[in-house]
């Protein structure tokens, strides 16, 4: 598997992100090795909060929130997907599957030996994380779902996905920076844009960028469906604390906190919250409440 690693020089002096790298080989069912990035902020023996990015975003989504967390004492460990930020690229688009993407943070869970982690999720970490949490419910704590959902092809996804999906295949420049801008409440400066542009230097590097939007199970037959009706089955019995933290400007992921809500145990008597002035990208439009929330929720929910 050919892949592509962006020069470090691109991630020199971006607004609000003063973070260190961390990096790891991680390989799959399949046998592709790459090198993922991740940050890991805060008292090394705390127990973690994972945050997870999605589409087409990588870590710089939670420098609002890292501040937050570990101010309040918690570990805070935000991995750049493969394809996305600092980690390695796999230069053929299909080279990216769900499953690997599944495998690959498997690995950075394994090798990092995380437990009692509180996950955060959102679009794409949710696709990825909630499938985690089903294979692995030992070592996940609480579970808090922003903007995401566990698709798995059997519902219609809506206008507003099937727009984004043909947009994503037929543009003939993917504008990371630009995308990410049009999913916020607020309008971004050209800094921060530029920022989330920081990873793909060109064209070549925006492969997986390109590619997930199509690896979203629409139909029964998708190749993850199985799988995450399976997934569905494990999170049905979880009982550990689960909380949905949507925004209340996403029309990619509107209605799923209720569909959540209703089938998973965990939610049950939880603070549910919609938060006020937030787009698809709720770390960028209202991070410091997102993370004041999830504070909140960690507290309210001690380990058991």
């Amino acid at each position: 598997m050919k892949t592509l690693r962006t020069p470090d020089s691109c991630f020199a002096n971006l607004p609000d992100y003063n973070f260190a790298p961390h990096y790891l080989m991680v390989d799959d069912s399949e046998g592709g090795e790459l090198r993922v990035h991740y940050l890991d902020e805060g008292p090394k023996g705390a127990d973690p909060v994972l945050l997870l990015h999605g589409e087409p975003s990588w870590c710089y989504l939670y420098r609002k929130m890292i501040p937050v967390l570990t101010a309040a004492g918690h570990r805070v460990i935000a991995p750049d997907l493969p394809g996305f930020g600092r980690s390695d690229k796999p230069a053929d688009r299909h080279d990216y599957t769900y499953q690997r993407h599944v495998d690959w943070m498997q690995s950075v869970l394994d090798q990092l030996d995380l437990k009692n982690i509180t996950l955060f999720c959102q679009d794409w970490g949710g696709l990825i994380g909630l499938r985690l949490v089903a294979e692995n419910p030992d070592r996940f704590a609480r579970v808090a779902a922003g903007n995401t959902m566990l698709p798995t092809g059997e519902y219609d996804p809506g206008d507003s996905f099937r727009q984004w999906q043909q947009f994503s295949q037929e543009t003939p420049q993917f504008h990371v920076g630009k995308i990410i801008n049009s999913g916020t409440t607020t309008e971004l400066s050209q800094a921060v844009i530029d920022a989330y542009n920081a990873p793909f230097p060109d064209e070549s590097y925006k492969e997986g960028a390109r590619q997930f939007p199509i690896l979203v199970p629409t139909t029964p037959d998708d190749p993850a469906s199985a799988k995450n009706q399976a997934a569905w089955g494990e999170l049905g019995k979880w009982n550990k604390p689960f909380i949905t933290l949507f925004s209340d400007s996403d029309p990619i992921t509107a209605g799923g906190a209720r569909i959540m809500q209703k089938l998973i145990p965990g939610a049950e008597g939880q603070e549910h919250t919609t938060i006020a002035n937030g787009g698809h990208f709720l770390q960028e439009d209202q991070g410091e409440k997102v993370a004041e929330l999830l504070v909140r929720f960690i507290a309210d929910n001690p380990k058991r």
